[in-house]
């Protein structure tokens, strides 16, 4: 149900309704938690027991940084049929933001049960807010409010601002007081963004309070008796591991959650293309749809190993010390949200301009520098490895520079994908498009962590050139299709 109470004459939040300030502060936090995290999490796992990590090996640790990154996206999916069948996305918002707390919180006990357990919590919490609190910023407009896109600018906006602000607090924390100490912090700052979303929820007006379809009481029972039976189902897994009843790993459990991703990815996409009854415009698209993905998951497998590679080689070969000043290896994970600050305004104005002049590149264009930009990136690692593998500490400017290069490609990528994935779809699964964008995004992480495996067996050089090589590989080939692909999008009319 949308909200009309705020329509185009509420202007309080920089001219927009001020229920975007509520929902602007709610994700600042809860990006400020998850960034704050996933800072400490590999560099926590892989420590020695006596600095106060786990004593994981870089395999193990970086197979279950893959799992949890890529379940926070994947659980996405239930999480916005939960919210639009059954409770409504404010509720989920909120429910969400309750477990996510309570997961960072559970990771400040120093106890390896209570760390699974708050990685599961944070997952099924991220899973409820992250993709509903979106829907309720839509919610804010009418159906022909323009301020809809800015109102969106801003929202994110208060995502890079909470990523940024979170390595420098959590990550100073964590290493330089105490890893639980760090994660604490997290939780506080999700604690922080529960209380001033139910305190500005009256700003809200009617946006998200109803699931977009009202649930039949039976239909409600037979959920409730599956939800209940999952989680039992998890209780009992949990509970074998811990006893030792059941004989798995953290790896071998990673290991079976990337074969389930893979089928079920190659089964959504086998529906995808050969099932279905589209036309030849829409199965065209969709072969469109499908490569897009492609790149993105590779993108993503690249760009997300800021949290383990990247997080590696900074926390063990790079200098720490700026301008005579030491600072936590941790703040390196800042840099992508500093850097899109001064570059969004820059791209945003680039492609305007272009369109203007009729330039534009292509979304398969933009994809394609995207790979090739990530690649680049991994490129200048390869100069900076070969120093390190020889004892020394290299410059922090070969992270920066990375870093920079990451983000341009971020920026000719990340803000199209979802656009494109509509755009292309057919409009009766324009909704289960947003999931494809989470799917590949989930698959990218998971590859992403599982790469963290091979820092310790591989050289340094040969890992980062391998990731540069295919990155820019992949890009290459992807701009060799670009004119095929843009002819593939193109409506009969454009090509007339």
């Amino acid at each position: 149900m949308a909200q009309t109470a705020s329509a185009p004459a509420d202007r309080a939040f920089f001219g927009h309704p001020r229920g975007l300030s509520t929902l602007f502060f709610t994700e600042m936090w809860e990006r400020f938690s998850y960034y704050g995290m996933r800072a400490l999490l590999l560099l926590y796992m892989t420590a020695p027991l006596a600095a106060g990590g786990l004593g994981f090996d870089e395999a193990q640790g970086g197979a279950i940084y893959g799992l949890y990154t890529s379940m926070v996206y994947m659980t996405a999916l239930p999480g916005g049929w939960i919210a639009d069948r059954l409770i409504g996305q404010r509720k989920a918002v909120l429910y969400g933001g309750i477990l996510i707390a309570a997961g960072h919180f559970s990771l400040a006990v120093p106890s390896l049960a209570m760390f699974y357990l708050g990685l599961f919590l944070i997952v099924i919490g991220t899973g409820l807010l992250k993709g509903n609190v979106s829907v309720v910023v839509g919610q804010l407009y009418g159906p022909e409010d323009k301020r809809r896109d800015a109102g969106f600018s801003i929202f994110y906006m208060g995502i890079n601002l909470g990523a940024f602000v979170a390595p420098i607090v959590c990550g100073y924390l964590g290493q330089r007081v105490s890893w639980h100490t760090g994660f604490a912090a997290a939780g506080v700052g999700m604690v922080l963004g529960v209380i001033q979303y139910v305190a500005g929820s009256r700003h809200l007006g009617d946006a998200g309070l109803a699931p977009a379809v009202t649930p039949s009481p039976a239909f409600v029972a037979r959920v409730r008796a599956g939800l209940l039976l999952v989680a039992g189902a998890c209780v009992v897994l949990g509970l074998g591991a811990y006893t030792g009843a059941l004989a798995t790993t953290a790896t071998q459990v990673a290991d079976a959650a990337g074969v389930l991703l893979l089928v079920l990815t190659a089964a959504f996409f086998g529906w995808l293309l050969f099932g279905g009854d589209w036309t030849v415009e829409e199965r065209r698209r969709l072969y469109v749809v499908t490569v897009l993905f492609l790149a993105a998951a590779l993108f993503w497998s690249a760009f997300e190993q800021a949290g383990t590679t990247l997080n590696l080689f900074a926390d063990r070969d790079t200098d720490t010390v700026l301008f005579g000043m030491p600072f936590p290896s941790t703040w390196f994970l800042s840099l992508n949200s500093l850097f899109i600050f001064g570059l969004a305004p820059a791209f945003a104005w680039l492609w305007v301009r272009m369109a203007a002049r009729g330039t534009e590149p292509s979304s398969p264009a933009k994809f394609a520098f995207g790979l090739v930009s990530v690649g680049l990136g991994f490129a200048v690692l390869i100069v900076a490895s070969q120093l390190a593998e020889q004892g020394v500490k290299v410059s922090p400017w070969w992270l920066v520079a990375t870093y920079l290069l990451h983000t341009i490609g971020e920026m000719t990528l990340s803000p199209v994908g979802l656009s494109a994935m509509t755009t292309l779809a057919p409009a009766r699964i324009a909704g289960l498009m947003m999931g494809v964008w989470f799917l590949a995004v989930s698959v990218g992480n998971f590859i992403g962590g599982r790469l963290a495996g091979f820092y310790e067996s591989m050289a340094l050089p040969t890992l980062f050139g391998s990731v540069a090589a295919f990155s820019i590989g992949a890009g290459l080939v992807l701009a060799a299709f670009v004119r095929p692909m843009a002819r593939m999008m193109s409506t009969p009319a454009d090509r007339s």
